[in-house]
């Protein structure tokens, strides 16, 4: 087993500003990784750079042929237009295969079994004829990784994706992103502020700041002056 990205001293910037520099970073399959920083530490650049929209200004990026082949599931953060989405909750899920239609204009059998299979791997294929833009937050968001589950289920990227949804929902976010990693070995990489929690449900952590300041075990980050300096700072917000 190889891992799917190796980062090696990389830089992402935009023009003459790099974001996040010096990077070193391996994500194997079925790793569970939460990056973790305040706001303008370079999260979302590395995000851009790990799906192939901002090339390294330097150091080497390596990405595996079995990752390029099957792409990242990719998860962003909903604005108000999405969650209004007039489509019903099967056709968002199908979407999700559009990537695996080459210029067919129909979808396959095939395809739309997919969307079958996901739809029950999330609990939601009761609501498959369900208007999308009339779920509750927590049920949107089961759909949206169902969508992304379509296009690969070797790594799901996440970014913010609690945003909006209310204690008791992000508690079911996080038992099911728990069970795909564990349960189905899906590698996960997501991007979030909720510090506490994640650190509870990760099996990594990566703690951004321009440089890196932490990357390795969940378990241990709370004891690192990383952590120390970042929790005392959020709460003296």
């Amino acid at each position: 087993m190889k891992p799917f990205i190796i980062c090696e001293h990389v830089d992402f910037g935009y023009e003459n500003h790099d974001a996040v520099r010096n990077l070193d970073l391996e994500l194997w399959p079925g790793d569970y990784l939460c990056v973790v920083g305040e706001n303008g530490s370079g999260k979302s650049t590395l995000v851009k750079g790990l799906l192939g929209l901002l090339k390294p200004t330097g150091g080497r990026l390596f990405v595996s042929e079995e990752l390029k082949k099957g792409g990242i599931g990719y998860l962003p953060q909903q604005t108000a237009a999405q969650r209004d989405f007039p489509a019903t909750v099967y056709e968002v899920v199908l979407s999700g295969t559009l990537g695996r239609m080459g210029n067919r204009p129909f979808y396959s059998t095939a395809e739309r079994r997919l969307a079958q299979k996901n739809l029950e791997r999330l609990g939601i294929l009761d609501l498959k004829d369900h208007c999308y833009r009339e779920l509750s937050g927590g049920q949107q968001q089961r759909v949206l990784i169902a969508r992304a589950l379509c296009a690969t289920d070797q790594l799901l990227l996440l970014d913010e994706p609690i945003t909006g949804l209310d204690p008791a929902a992000i508690q079911d976010f996080y038992r099911l992103i728990r069970k795909l990693n564990r349960q189905y070995r899906i590698g996960i990489l997501m991007v979030s502020h909720d510090i506490r929690n994640v650190i509870d449900q990760a099996d990594r952590i990566l703690h951004l700041r321009q440089t890196v300041l932490y990357n390795g075990p969940a378990a241990e980050y709370a004891g690192s002056q990383a952590a120390r300096i970042f929790l005392g700072e959020r709460e003296n917000e």
